[in-house]
């Protein structure tokens, strides 16, 4: 049986969000303001969870921290949640979300699952095969309270793959393309799923 219910916790905002220059991609921290969002979903969590799902990721580190904090006994794991890498990293250093908007363009505009922009970047293929992942995990547990702190592409994907699939098609990746721009979520936005929306597709 999948868990009761599944928590899906954006980070906080991070210094990228706020659009200042790329130092790295996992590194990324969180800012004053992202930081009160977290203790803000802290707050939120009011009883202990089963388990506590996070992303590699710095910023979803620190925005699961105070989480860990009030509730100190609930298990933690490290899951491959993390964000989609679909621009090399190493070539983003230094630049802000306006100075990289040709680089998003073109890569959105290709539409291609197997394409790489480099040897430390993702492709879309990939990207759904970490989804496939999460989720067959996530049935794989046990009855529960669960709460993953990642980002919101990753969720925005996840919550799509539950009633699609996670086929890497072109037509999937416009999709998820344009429900993305269109309802980014928030920093610090919680999405609260039951047990029976995992089961995804024929479930």
């Amino acid at each position: 049986m999948p868990p009761v219910a599944v928590w899906l916790v954006r980070h906080g905002q991070s210094t990228s969000n706020a659009g200042l220059p790329a130092v790295g991609h996992g590194d990324v921290p969180l800012t004053e303001l992202g930081v009160e969002q977290a203790r803000a979903v802290a707050r939120r969590v009011d009883r202990q969870p089963d388990l506590l799902i996070v992303s590699p990721f710095l910023r979803a580190r620190q925005t699961c921290a105070p989480l860990r904090e009030r509730w100190p006994k609930a298990p933690c794991e490290t899951w491959d949640i993390f964000e989609l890498t679909y621009l090399s990293p190493e070539r983003c250093r230094g630049t802000t979300a306006a100075t990289r908007k040709p680089m998003i363009d073109a890569y959105w505009d290709r539409c291609d699952p197997d394409y790489l922009d480099g040897p430390d970047a993702e492709s879309f293929s990939s990207f759904m095969r970490r989804l496939r992942d999460f989720n067959e995990r996530l049935l794989n547990l046990e009855d529960g309270f669960v709460v993953a702190v990642g980002h919101g592409q990753f969720f925005r994907a996840f919550m799509i793959g539950l009633t699609t699939g996670f086929d890497a098609t072109p037509d999937w990746m416009r999709r998820y393309r344009a429900t993305e721009v269109a309802t980014p979520l928030a920093n610090g936005e919680i999405v609260e799923l039951s047990g029976p929306a995992l089961k995804g597709p024929g479930g």
